[in-house]
């Protein structure tokens, strides 16, 4: 995208983020995808505790559609420790609390005496997908943000999507993009990508995201490969499993409020 922002956030000082077309919906243009936020508070989390810990689960409730408009990180600590730590961070805007998140960090340590084997992922196909057309969607931030690379899925609602994914800018401006962000800017996705219903007739709302992490990626690249299953009553789960070149990252999990639209 020619016209694209310099990052998905720009600081506006006294820890107020202002969001960028990068952070846009494809369901409202008014309104951020649950990516961007979830790393957001995910960062501003990680720059409280400071070193030596590593953030390992990550819960996120979004309390209803997220404004792109200004918003305010709160960050308080709820379990204090040197080995673990809870945290919960606010985005509030226009006074009221948007979405919430828990954090769990834990104290990294010397290397166990036994390795579990990684195993990587197929490699990244040579050309990139154009999402929004795959999906019949019209042009937007969230989506030209990154890049897609899909393996399978993408084309048609299967409930199955692998599709490797490359963040083009940012999180925030003026700061290096991190592991962690690069996994999270992506991980709110996975219901979208997995989709087992024509998502222009069928809605597919997560209220609530979990992501728990064995390690933050190394490199540009994190691979997802995401399923949904549907129950008779309405609900449905969808979870991915994150990769990078080197293996396992972790799992992410939604429950999902299905209805047609």
């Amino acid at each position: 995208m020619s016209d694209q922002p310099d990052a998905f956030y720009l600081p506006a000082g006294d820890d107020v983020y202002e969001p960028t077309g990068a952070t846009e919906s494809p369901w409202d243009s008014a309104a951020q995808h649950g990516g961007p936020p979830t790393a957001l508070l995910a960062h501003v989390i990680d720059a409280a505790v400071g070193p030596g810990m590593r953030l390992a689960r990550i819960s996120v409730d979004f309390l209803g559609p997220i404004p792109r408009r200004p918003a305010r990180v709160e960050v308080t600590t709820l379990r204090p420790g040197r080995q673990i730590r809870l945290t919960e961070a606010h985005l509030i805007v226009d006074g009221k609390v948007a979405v919430t998140a828990r954090t769990w960090h834990i104290a990294t340590g010397p290397t166990p005496p036994v390795k579990t084997e990684r195993v990587a992922p197929p490699p990244i196909p040579q050309d990139p997908d154009d999402w929004h057309s795959l999906l019949n969607l019209p042009d937007w931030g969230y989506g030209q943000a990154i890049e897609w690379r899909f393996i399978r899925g993408g084309r048609e609602p299967l409930g199955l999507a692998e599709v490797w994914t490359r963040v083009r800018i940012p999180l925030i401006a003026g700061q290096k993009l991190t592991g962690l962000a690069r996994a999270l800017i992506v991980a709110d996705a996975a219901n979208g990508l997995s989709a087992t219903l024509p998502i222009q007739e069928w809605l597919s709302i997560p209220p609530t995201m979990t992501t728990t992490l064995l390690r933050h990626p190394d490199g540009d690249w994190v691979h997802m490969d995401c399923r949904t299953h549907l129950a008779d009553d309405g609900l449905g789960l969808t979870h991915a499993t994150l990769s990078d070149l080197d293996g396992h990252l972790g799992d992410v999990n939604q429950p999902l409020l299905v209805r047609k639209r």
